[in-house]
């Protein structure tokens, strides 16, 4: 007997329905699928889950000094004429940024490994308008802290009923 539900699928199909599923279900909150599949992604959130529970604290901040373009009222870079060339203004900025500690570094690339790449879109609903989002770091900062003091259960499976074209078993898959 498999160690995994195959879900009807070849492995390269299940890995991508999974992972997809997954940066759903972490990026939004909650997702409605069946419950086969719900069983499935439960396992992989509730691991990256446990991950980010674990290192969530183990960075170090470091003081920084980084050159930054200076901006005029408007945004765009200031230039000025050195030797006949236009060359852009730096300044040099202190920034702190948080250093991860190597186990934590470890589990951030186990993170990557499994989720895609999400980009927001914006209230305008334009294209260009839009950014990235780090999961990985919402994971660390946002959903890693709520739990903090929980050991495991993660996530909930509400079951909503049968699924109208094939009578399976629909459920609501969500974070606690």
């Amino acid at each position: 007997m498999a160690g995994y539900r195959k879900l009807g699928r070849t492995s390269s199909q299940r890995k991508a329905l999974i992972r997809s599923q997954v940066t759903a279900l972490l990026n939004n909150g909650k997702i409605v699928t069946t419950e086969a599949r719900a069983k499935e992604i439960r396992k992989v959130a509730e691991h990256l889950i446990a991950l980010g529970v674990r290192e969530k604290d183990n960075y170090e901040t470091v003081t920084v000094t980084a050159k930054v373009a200076r901006k005029d009222k408007d945004g765009k870079r200031v230039k000025e004429v050195v030797d006949g060339k236009k060359v852009t203004v730096f300044d040099e900025v202190e920034k702190t940024i948080k250093k991860d500690m190597p186990s934590r570094l470890h589990a951030r690339r186990q993170m990557l490994e499994v989720l895609y790449p999400v980009t927001a879109v914006a209230e305008d609903g334009k294209k260009r308008n839009t950014k990235e989002v780090d999961l990985v770091a919402k994971i660390f900062d946002e959903i890693a802290p709520k739990y903090a003091d929980r050991k495991g259960g993660y996530t909930r499976i509400v079951k909503i009923g049968l699924r109208k074209g094939d009578a399976a078993m629909e459920v609501l898959l969500e974070l606690v």
